[in-house]
C-alpha cells in the first residue's frame, strides 16, 4: 500500500515537469537549437544565416525570423479556429503539436524528406498542425510548392483546407503582399472546386479523396497530407495502396517535401496498421508518432481529495500512475470512463499507448500486448533451405540450404542424447501462387513439464498435395520421428471419388509409424489427420489464444505473430484472416496446441543421478 503523503510529494515533482516556460514570441521553450539574444531564444539557423540579426530594423528582422521560426510564424500569423469557444485566434502549439513539430523540424533541418505515421488521440490538434505546417512552407518558404489534402470523402479534405482558407482571410497585412505586391489569396484554378491557387505563391491546393486516386494525377506535388487513412476503403476498385502508389509517383524523395499519413485507429490488418508497424520497426522511410491521451492539456482534473481518489483507482489506473501519471490525470481519466460501458470503449477513444489504440478498434482475435511479448522471441532463422528425401519410401531425410528456400530452421533436432519430443502440423494450402500457402511447422514439445512449447523450424510454399505430404514425412523423419499431423480437410475435399483423401493418408500411415489419427471408422479401421470443422477450429483457436495469454509457446517466426495480428472475429462468431491477410501459419500453432491437450505426458527421462536416488531411497 502505498502512502499518501508520498503520493502526494510525487505528484507534485510531476506536475512541475509538466509545466514548461513556453512563449513562441520570445522563442522561450522553443523546439530546436536556440541561442539567446537579449530577450529571445532565436534558432541557430537564423543567426548562423544572418550574423547581424538583431541590429537589422523590425520589419525586416520579422521577415527573416518567420523563415525560421514556424513556432514564431504561427503565434503571431496564423490564425486557427479554437475548439472550446469557437473564436478565431492565432495558432500557440501545446505540447503534443510541438512534439510533433520538433520530429518534421529535424527532418527538414537535416535536408531530409519529411516523413511521418502519426496514429492519433482525440482533440490534440495533430491535423492543424500539419496543415499548418504545410501552408508556411507555402506562404513563406517555397514558391510553387504544390500540396494535397486527400481523406477517405472529398469532405474531409475540403474541412482540412477551410483551416487553410481561415489563415488567408486573417494573414497579417505586412505579410499579406508578395514582393511583386500581389495580395496572398485563394483563387478557383481551372474552374475546380477542389483546387485552389495561392495567388502570389503560384502554388496549389489540391483536395482529393482515397476513393479517387487519379485526382492527384498531373500535378507536381511536393506534400501531401493523407488524413484519416485508417478509414480508407479497400476494394476491387479502390485500394488504399494504389492512392498512395499514385502519391509516391508524384511527391519526389527530396528536402522540403512532405508526406503526412495520419489517423485514429480503426482496427488492425488495413493499410494504416501495416504502415505504422512498418514505420515503427524501422521498415519505412517514415517516422511513427502517437501521442497518448495524458499528453493531451485538457485531460486533467483538479484533485480535491487525493486519499479518495486513491482509494477508488483501480488496477489499470494506478499501472498509469506507476508509468508516470499525476493524480489530476488520473482524475479526468477515472470521471471520463463512467460516461462508457465499457473499459474498451474509453481506451478506444483515449488510447494510452499505441498497443491500445490499434486492439480496441476492429474485432481482433488476439490483445496485440500480449502478441509484442509473444514477438520478443522472434528471431532470424539459422538455416534457409528445404528438406529432401527418397519419395515413397522410409530412409534419412536431410536439409538442404538453399538461400530462398521455403523451408526456415531455428533449431535442428538434438542429437546429444537429450530427451526431445517433436511435433509436426502441416496446413494444406494450393498449388498455384495466388491460392493459399501449405504450411509445415515444427515444435519442440520436450516433456511439456518442465519447459515450454517452442517453434523450431516451418515450411511455407505451395507444391502439389500428395508431394508436400510426403515431404512432411521427411520433415518428421528428420525431426526425430515427430508425431505428424496433416490437416485432411483439403484432401479429403479434393479426392472424394474413391476416399482417395484418406487413401493417401493410410498409404503415408502404413509407411510412417507417428502419423496422428483422430478415431476409428466402423471397421476399426483409422481416420488419419486433422479434421477442421466448426467445432475443432474453435477449439484450436481457443488453445492458442490462451497459449498467447499465458506465454505457453515460444514463437520464433514473425509472420505468425503477424497472422495473429490480422485475425479477427467475424460477425457470425467465426474466425477467419481479414481480407488480403492469410492464416495458414496461424493454424499449423493452433492445431499443435490442440493436440498437445489430447496427448499423455510422456514420461519423465531419468538420468543416472535419479536412479541412484531411488535405488538408495529403498
Amino acid at each position: 500500500m502505498k502512502n499518501i503523503a508520498s503520493i502526494l510529494a510525487e505528484n507534485t515533482r510531476r506536475n512541475l515537469a509538466l509545466q514548461t516556460d513556453y512563449d513562441p514570441i520570445t522563442g522561450h521553450g522553443g523546439c530546436g537549437n536556440r541561442r539567446l539574444v537579449g530577450s529571445e531564444w532565436l534558432p541557430s539557423t537564423l543567426l548562423s544565416e544572418c550574423p547581424d540579426y538583431p541590429t537589422l530594423p523590425p520589419e525586416q528582422r520579422r521577415r527573416l525570423r518567420v523563415r525560421h521560426d514556424f513556432e514564431y510564424w504561427a503565434a503571431t500569423s496564423a490564425t486557427i479556429r479554437d475548439k472550446l469557444t469557437g473564436q478565431n485566434i492565432r495558432f500557440k502549439l501545446n505540447a503534443p503539436q510541438r512534439r510533433l513539430l520538433a520530429v518534421m523540424e529535424e527532418m527538414r533541418l537535416a535536408q531530409k524528406p519529411i516523413r511521418v505515421v502519426l496514429l492519433k488521440a482525440r482533440q490534440w490538434g495533430g491535423s492543424t498542425l500539419v496543415q499548418m505546417y504545410m501552408a508556411w512552407f507555402q506562404l513563406v518558404l517555397r514558391m510553387g510548392w504544390n500540396s494535397l489534402i486527400c481523406g477517405h470523402k472529398h469532405n474531409t479534405s475540403r474541412a482540412i483546407r477551410q483551416m487553410f482558407r481561415l489563415l488567408l482571410r486573417n494573414y497579417p497585412d505586412d505579410l499579406k503582399n508578395d514582393d511583386d505586391g500581389e495580395t496572398l489569396r485563394f483563387a478557383n484554378y481551372e474552374g475546380s472546386r477542389d483546387i485552389q491557387q495561392v495567388t502570389g505563391r503560384d502554388c496549389l491546393v489540391v483536395c482529393g479523396s482515397s476513393r479517387s486516386e487519379d485526382a492527384v494525377r498531373g500535378f507536381n506535388l511536393a506534400m501531401a497530407h493523407l488524413t484519416e487513412v485508417a478509414f480508407w476503403a479497400s476494394s476491387a476498385m479502390h485500394d488504399p495502396e494504389d492512392v498512395m502508389r499514385s502519391v509516391l509517383g508524384t511527391v519526389l524523395p527530396e528536402p522540403d517535401t512532405i508526406v503526412v499519413l495520419e489517423s485514429t485507429a480503426n482496427g488492425v490488418g488495413n493499410f494504416f496498421h501495416n504502415e505504422w508497424l512498418r514505420a515503427q520497426s524501422g521498415q519505412s522511410d517514415k517516422v511513427a508518432v502517437f501521442v497518448p491521451w495524458y499528453e493531451i492539456e485538457l485531460y486533467r482534473q483538479p484533485v480535491t481529495d487525493p486519499a479518495a481518489l486513491w482509494a477508488c483507482l483501480d488496477e489499470y489506473e494506478r499501472r498509469l500512475w506507476d508509468e508516470g501519471c499525476t493524480l489530476e490525470q488520473l482524475a479526468w481519466y477515472h470521471s471520463k470512463r463512467k460516461e462508457y460501458s465499457t473499459h474498451t470503449q474509453m481506451m478506444e477513444e483515449f488510447p494510452s499507448n499505441d498497443i491500445e489504440a490499434f486492439s480496441n478498434t476492429g474485432n481482433c482475435v488476439f490483445d496485440l500486448g500480449q502478441l509484442d511479448l509473444l514477438r520478443q522471441s522472434c528471431r532470424p532463422p539459422v538455416l534457409t533451405g528445404d528438406i529432401e528425401g527418397a519419395w515413397l519410401a522410409p530412409g534419412e531425410a536431410h536439409v538442404v540450404e538453399q538461400p530462398n528456400g521455403p523451408l526456415q530452421v531455428w533449431r535442428q533436432p538434438e542429437r546429444d542424447g537429450t530427451a526431445t519430443h517433436y511435433l509436426v502440423t502441416v496446413d494444406v494450402g494450393g498449388r498455384s501462387a495466388k491460392a493459399d500457402w501449405s504450411v509445415m511447422a515444427v515444435m519442440d514439445i520436450g516433456d511439456r513439464r518442465n519447459r515450454r512449447a517452442e517453434v523450431v523450424a516451418q515450411w511455407r510454399g505451395h507444391i502439389d498435395h500428395d508431394l508436400l505430404a510426403w515431404k512432411a514425412v521427411h520433415l518428421a523423419q528428420h525431426y526425430d520421428n515427430a508425431l505428424l499431423v496433416i490437416e485432411s480437410n483439403t484432401l479429403e475435399t479434393e479426392y472424394t471419388e474413391g476416399d482417395g483423401g484418406q487413401y493417401i493418408m493410410s498409404v503415408i500411415g502404413q509407411r510412417y509409424g507417428n502419423l496422428y489419427s483422430r478415431s476409428r471408422d466402423g471397421k476399426g479401421h483409422r481416420k488419419y489427420g486433422f479434421h477442421t470443422n466448426r467445432q475443432t477450429k474453435r477449439q484450436a483457436i481457443y488453445a492458442l489464444i490462451a497459449a498467447v495469454r499465458e506465454g505457453a509457446y515460444i514463437e520464433r517466426s514473425h509472420a505468425a505473430i503477424d497472422e495473429m495480428a490480422t485475425y479477427e472475429l467475424t460477425r457470425r462468431g467465426g474466425f477467419e484472416a481479414m481480407p488480403g491477410h492469410h492464416d495458414d501459419i496461424l493454424m499449423t500453432r493452433a492445431m499443435a496446441l490442440q493436440v498437445l491437450t489430447q496427448l499423455p505426458l510422456p514420461h519423465p527421462v531419468l538420468t543416472t543421478d535419479d536412479r541412484q536416488s531411488i535405488l538408495k531411497s529403498y
